[in-house]
């Protein structure tokens, strides 16, 4: 039985969730949450027991000190509600933890029983895979559900995806079954620069959450880490001239496959978005392990203490040299079959 004690009435919730591991390359979809929940102050109101869902051999327990006092901080999943104010206020509740190691449709279930018990009207699930895509362009954001009816009306992709899935396609499936409307939204981060962090690619996950729930998010200082970022990997492109090739390569590519799609319906709807910005604002730690990959197979995170060619910006190391790419390599639109369901 759920008991949520201390929770007021909720307005209009929706149900935002993201989860460390397989589905979170470059850490984007985990962090793009934990933004939600600094920026907003969200306050916890729940935690699953890390007993029922998660391998501590795999997902260690870590030990810290609080006034000279040893304590345990057990890896789980937590919730927490936040407010949003303005002129239409609504709540978020925020989900935010690790793929569990076991016993994942309990673990689904119970994150449903909260849903229920809350008045959530819909899910959004946010993650992210390692793809052929270049750094230098927007970050390919695919929308997906099992809900014709929301596929029409959010304008979003009815998935069509097959082959493996992590927790991000079985929470949506779970929901599907429940009759709550669900929604993942995934970003594809450059899988030859995958090390978290990767801010752009957090920053394309909330502005196109912001689109799919009608809801302003501050960015704090987001927008600068997200362009520091990209100088960073710039330089370190430009040292590499294969890597500069590669890239170069992927860039084409990106462009050709997506020339139809620059559209005035497309160049109105980024315009609008920055008025919205303008109007509100006024002028102006890595799971080890392998990553969701654009064909659904697992593919490599390079790690920070990876062995590179040189140090980089902050002392990371240069991304490695990817093997040199076919013809047609990287011209698939991220928007259909290559995204997890």
């Amino acid at each position: 039985m759920i008991e949520l004690e201390g929770v007021p009435e909720l307005i209009d919730p929706v149900m935002v969730a993201a989860f460390e591991g397989w589905n979170d390359a470059g850490d984007a979809a985990s962090t793009a949450v934990a933004h939600l929940d600094r920026e907003w102050k969200g306050e916890v109101f729940a935690a699953l027991d890390a007993e029922d869902y998660y391998d501590f051999q795999v997902n260690r327990p870590t030990v810290f000190m609080e006034a000279g006092v040893r304590k345990i901080t057990w890896p789980t999943t937590r919730l927490s509600v936040v407010r949003v104010g303005g002129d239409k206020p609504r709540d978020l509740v925020l989900v935010r933890g690790i793929e569990p190691s076991m016993r994942w449709r309990s673990f689904c279930n119970e994150l449903l029983a909260f849903a229920h018990e809350l008045g959530v009207e819909l899910v959004v699930i946010l993650g992210a895979l390692l793809g052929d895509t270049p750094h230098t362009r927007p970050v390919p954001i695919s929308g997906t559900t099992s809900d014709a009816d929301l596929a029409q009306r959010m304008d979003l992709e009815e998935t069509k995806y097959e082959g493996p899935t992590g927790i991000v396609g079985v929470l949506q499936e779970a929901c599907t079954h429940a009759g709550v409307p669900a929604v993942s939204l995934w970003a594809a981060v450059p899988h030859y620069v995958s090390q978290p962090p990767n801010p752009k690619a957090t920053l394309a996950l909330l502005n196109r959450l912001e689109d799919l729930i009608d809801v302003r998010i501050p960015l704090g200082e987001l927008p600068e880490d997200a362009r520091a970022w990209q100088v960073g990997v710039d330089q370190l492109a430009a040292e590499d001239s294969e890597v500069a090739e590669y890239v170069q390569t992927l860039e084409e590519a990106r462009d050709t496959a997506e020339l139809p799609e620059a559209s005035g319906e497309a160049i109105a709807r980024e315009f609008e978005r920055y008025l919205r910005r303008r109007d509100v604002n006024g002028p102006p730690g890595p799971t080890p392990g392998g990553h969701a990959t654009e064909g659904g197979a697992e593919g490599p995170t390079y790690r920070k203490d990876t062995p590179g060619p040189g140090p980089g910006p902050a002392g990371k190391p240069r991304p490695p040299k990817p093997p040199r790419p076919d013809a047609d390599a990287g011209a698939e639109d991220e928007d259909e079959d290559s995204s997890e369901d």
